[in-house]
């Protein structure tokens, strides 16, 4: 493990016509589903160009300009330079990128997948934007100490279908532990900010919010069904459990801009995996009063649902 990585040469930035739009099509729904601007759009700012302040226990990072910018962005990186970026977490030029960048989520991603990605950035609006500096607590500004992060907590991910489950609930697995990252925020950290590889899933904090558990152990009151937690992941909202808030919010809003089936496949294999729960196997029914109640007073029980629940349902935190 070098404390810093050979640099890859740069690159004319390619044309748009460079791409199929079948490419650029695969890459932009992976983008959502991986919910990329939350990190690389700062609030009022251009699509990808960087500049969201990250506040971590070691420092403030602020996200890269990922649009094809050749002088501030990436449109000078190769596609190899761009891969070994999501796989390794090592820039172009040799330097090791901080983990709040999930490669360790990103290694398993297909080569396919990563050209689809490579095809849809390198095809935006190039903005010429540099972000604020990293505000790091000293020395932990030094990159080349990421080389030992590394050492003690990088394992490349590598995927593999399990065949004991149908297609779509390996097409979730793919997603959610890869490109979606779920454990980032799903699961709990070390003290040096690595995922616990040792409980996956087994719920987290980022910005202060809980992310819970997306396991067995997981607290809800009733089952995550595939449709309960599809329905959820697509709109935010879950009368039966709570309404999407804090960075989940972010999350619903991308995977609502989703086609297809591949959000089913995520409900799918996080509604298995958390339905070994306690509280999957007693589904308590809904009292008969309580259900006259939402068909008499809809409105009022989509806002309860959005802006109470969470906190004042049953099994709640508070």
């Amino acid at each position: 493990m070098f404390a810093h990585r050979p640099a890859i040469a740069e690159i004319a930035p390619p044309a748009r016509g460079a791409f199929p739009e079948t490419d650029i099509a695969r890459g932009a729904e992976l983008a959502r589903i991986g919910n990329c601007t939350s990190c690389h759009t700062a609030k009022g700012g251009r699509p990808f160009a960087g500049g969201v302040p990250i506040a971590t226990p070691f420092g403030t990072l602020h996200g890269t300009n990922i649009t094809p910018d050749p002088v501030t962005g990436i449109g000078r990186w190769s596609e190899p330079a761009f891969a070994r970026s999501m796989r390794q977490g090592v820039a172009r030029d040799g330097s090791h990128l901080y983990p709040a960048f999930p490669y360790d989520h990103f290694s398993s991603l297909t080569d396919a997948d990563l050209h689809g990605l490579y095809a849809f950035l390198m095809t935006r609006r190039p903005v010429h934007l540099e972000p604020p500096a990293n505000r790091m607590i000293p020395p932990l500004g030094f990159r080349p100490l990421l080389a030992g992060w590394k050492l003690l907590f990088f394992r490349p991910a590598r995927f593999t279908t399990d065949p004991g489950h149908d297609a779509l609930w390996n097409r979730g697995k793919y997603l959610g532990d890869g490109i979606a990252h779920c454990g980032g925020c799903h699961s709990p950290r070390g003290v040096l900010g690595n995922e616990k590889t040792d409980q996956p899933y087994a719920g987290g904090w980022v910005d202060g919010w809980y992310a819970p558990p997306l396991d067995a152990t997981s607290p809800a009151i009733r089952a995550w069904t595939a449709d309960r937690l599809e329905t959820y992941l697509r709109t935010g909202l879950s009368t039966t459990h709570a309404a999407a808030a804090g960075p989940m919010g972010a999350v619903a809003h991308n995977l609502s801009q989703v086609r297809g089936p591949d959000v089913r496949a995520i409900a799918t294999y996080y509604a298995d995996l958390m339905a070994k729960a306690p509280a999957a196997r007693r589904e308590p029914p809904l009292p008969d009063r309580a259900a006259a109640a939402v068909r008499a007073h809809p409105e009022g029980a989509a806002l309860y649902a959005g802006a109470c629940a969470m906190c004042h349902e049953p099994g709640a935190p508070m």
